[in-house]
């Protein structure tokens, strides 16, 4: 009987033409996030809107689906289009005061950073800890924080080399201070296991077009329930209102969950695609999906290191995630190895002067096999 994730493989059309790596910048859709987008197409091309509510109930299910993964109610989920929409709902709608400050790691990803220092206008200061390869020091996170750190704001893995942050320690710490967390989800959500319910960060985002294999467009945003009030909200339409749907009743009297936040029409078959793959995703589960993922980056780090490659992202095991990146012994820049490496079937990424490879579970020995070889073929 094939293993659970040469079920998932089967599943994941890439595998047909390429040895993919590069799920922490865009993932290939799965095989039923497809169909999802060619079945709202088809449906909208044939029916119009008579179907409409099919859809929107479609829009709830995916909800519920998020809403499990994270351990959340469903009414602390809201659908988004990406994560810098979620960052922006807290960013903006925080009731800051001048001298407020945000803490967060020093080289995050721009969208976990220009949010926070568009706030300089209304008086916010941003702190940033310095890092040596994304690795975050708490206690030069704590140093940074003081009576005025409103928020500390990190990604839970790195974009650049992977480094996973301990959601635990930074939840512990961030409310000792008397401040708020922010998780930048992306690089991690559904395929590393997170409980709110036993880590209670206070805000998460995420878009699903990563290792969550949705499209682009299509995210989570989760809010813990008491925070709700303490927004200010943004983005508000027809569809932030109890009574939605209802045009002629002009009440603003808004929801009293993150459903609010979605405000206007919402990304249906981008939403129905991800719900898709989170499903398929779900049955095998998030703890399965990163003990698999971290045997894969075992074996590619060992492969690699038997050709000569040296490792930068840090591998211990409660810091490394699905991101590796590494440097190859030869002069060509990272940049045409890349492109070499695409020419040889074989697809990754190059992040901050180093290659970085992202495998998901359904990656395999002979995937690992076929980027070595490109990688070898170019030195």
């Amino acid at each position: 009987m094939p293993q659970w994730y040469e079920q998932l493989r089967s599943q994941m059309p890439v595998t047909q033409k390429w040895a993919y790596f590069d799920h922490a910048a865009v993932a290939p859709l799965s095989l039923p996030a497809q169909r999802a987008l060619q079945e709202w197409a088809a449906d909208l091309a044939e029916n119009g809107d008579a179907n409409w509510g099919v859809w929107r109930k479609e829009v709830e299910r995916v909800r519920r689906t998020a809403a499990k993964l994270l351990n959340a109610k469903q009414a602390e989920i809201a659908l988004i289009h990406n994560t810098t929409e979620g960052i922006n709902l807290v960013a903006e709608g925080f009731p800051w005061r001048a001298g407020d400050n945000v803490v967060l790691p020093a080289g995050e990803f721009p969208t976990n950073l220009f949010p926070w220092l568009n706030l300089a206008d209304r008086g916010v200061e941003v702190r940033q800890v310095k890092t040596e390869r994304e690795r975050l020091d708490l206690a030069a996170v704590a140093a940074a924080c003081d009576e005025r750190t409103r928020i500390v704001s990190v990604s839970w893995v790195g974009y650049a080399t992977g480094w996973r942050n301990d959601l635990d320690a930074l939840v512990e710490l961030a409310h000792g201070q008397g401040a708020l967390l922010f998780v930048d989800a992306i690089q991690a959500l559904g395929v590393q296991p997170l409980d709110v319910a036993q880590t209670p960060v206070d805000f998460l985002a995420a878009d699903g077009h990563k290792w969550m294999l949705g499209p682009e467009g299509a995210g989570v945003f989760y809010m813990r329930r008491e925070h709700l009030e303490r927004l200010r909200p943004l983005g508000v339409g027809w569809n932030s209102v109890k009574q939605a749907g209802e045009f002629s009743d002009s009440r603003l009297d808004l929801k009293e969950t993150a459903g609010r936040y979605e405000g206007g029409s919402y990304n249906m078959p981008g939403i129905a695609a991800l719900g898709a793959s989170l499903a398929l995703l779900s049955e095998y589960g998030a703890p399965a999906i990163a003990e698999r993922i971290d045997d894969v980056g075992n074996q590619l780090c060992d492969a690699l290191t038997h050709r000569g490659a040296t490792i930068v992202s840090c591998r211990e095991p409660l810091r490394r995630s699905g991101i590796v990146a590494f440097d190859w012994p030869t002069t060509e820049p990272p940049v045409e190895i890349q492109r070499r490496c695409r020419e040889q079937g074989v697809i990754l990424n190059t992040r901050g002067g180093h290659l970085r490879v992202s495998p998901h579970a359904y990656t395999n020995a002979d995937d690992i096999a076929q980027l070595c070889a490109a990688l070898e073929a170019t030195s």
